[in-house]
């Protein structure tokens, strides 16, 4: 990108109404401005995006346009459509799921000073082909009738016979796990990492199956007493008032382990500028907004998220489960790592 255009963007809220209008290109041109946008497709379906996107039109005059569909069907999608696809700016729930999308060709590298200064290092894509919006742990839920947070210091003490029965988890199928596992992969090789999956999944309580909520409300239910489980995920069961999950309000306490002096495992909810955005200064534009103080506080509150921005406050509920000391592994490695981390998963016997 131009660095004139750079330099605009960094400085959004007063001159990207400047931007002239871009023109129409699929097709040829018309001759007609083209209304101002941005089309993105999102796997994440929260009230809270679509507030920040209208938010953004708002303040912009940048209409947002959404398709919805789950990380796999987004990315075989903008693989199928190619250089036809209408799709400016790809939003994923995972890292891996954004750096698999980075090697099958579908992002462009952009750079923005603004995006560089806010998404720490770790959490963004070295050569600007995605950046982290919001921060998940993937931490330990616990029955605090049953276990202390001392007994959980680290993801390896899960391995201990002590759990044997215990434990609650989500299929090797899904991407957090998945994710998980490529970060141990990253920190301690394979022939570790598999073993440390093969000591999880010799403790199941169960057979894994349903997502994380579901994990929770088996701990209420005395099915298991610990639960790997995404933070965002206990914050908002914790601070609901629906009835049927007061039992496991009751009961849960959560735990954040490190990968021993590493830090507790974190990913993102990330976006990337499609590789054939017809709108990328746009895109830009949409990706510095959620960035900002104000939607990073709005992911926060509304949707129990880390933020990625410094000095935005988090989320009470997620405060009490204590301070989070992110690991600092590049998150790039989960991508990288993935292929490798579901066949260990698989020949490790986690289903």
């Amino acid at each position: 990108m131009p660095k004139h255009m750079s330099l605009l963007l960094n400085r959004w809220p007063i001159l990207l109404l400047l931007l002239p209008l871009v023109r129409c290109t699929d097709g040829g041109s018309t001759g007609k401005e083209a209304t101002r946008e941005v089309n993105v497709y999102s796997h994440r379906h929260y009230d809270t995006d679509k507030a920040l996107f209208d938010a953004f039109t708002r303040a912009t005059g940048i209409e947002v346009n959404l398709v919805l569909a789950d990380d796999n069907e987004v990315l075989a999608r903008l693989e199928r459509e190619g250089e036809r696809s209408p799709c400016d700016l790809l939003i994923t729930s995972d890292a891996g799921r954004l750096g698999q999308a980075r090697m099958r060709g579908l992002l462009r590298p952009v750079r923005s000073a603004l995006l560089d200064s806010v998404v720490p290092a770790a959490l963004r894509d070295p050569e600007g082909h995605w950046y982290g919006l919001t921060m998940r742990a993937r931490v330990l839920a616990y029955n605090r009738n049953k276990v202390r947070a001392e007994e959980l210091p680290t993801y390896q003490a899960l391995t201990a016979p002590q759990w044997k029965g215990r434990l609650l988890a989500r299929s090797s199928e899904n991407l957090y796990n998945q994710s998980l596992m490529a970060a141990f992969v990253a920190h301690y090789g394979p022939d570790s990492a598999q073993a440390w999956a093969r000591g999880v999944a010799a403790n199941f309580a169960r057979d894994p199956k349903g997502g994380d909520t579901d994990q929770l409300l088996a701990l209420a239910e005395g099915i298991g007493d610990v639960a790997l489980a995404n933070s965002y995920y206990i914050g908002k069961l914790m601070s609901g008032d629906e009835p049927e999950r007061a039992k496991a309000r009751e009961v849960i306490a959560v735990a954040l382990p490190t990968m021993g002096g590493s830090g507790t495992h974190v990913n993102v909810s990330g976006a990337g500028v499609a590789r054939h955005a017809r709108h990328e200064a746009e895109a830009i534009a949409l990706l510095e907004f959620l960035v900002g103080a104000e939607a990073q506080r709005a992911f926060a509150e509304g949707n129990k998220e880390y933020p990625v921005r410094r000095g935005v406050a988090v989320d009470p509920v997620l405060a009490s489960f204590g301070t989070l000391s992110p690991d600092t592994l590049d998150l790039a490695q989960l991508g990288l790592n993935n292929a490798t981390a579901v066949k260990l998963l698989q020949a490790a016997g986690w289903r």
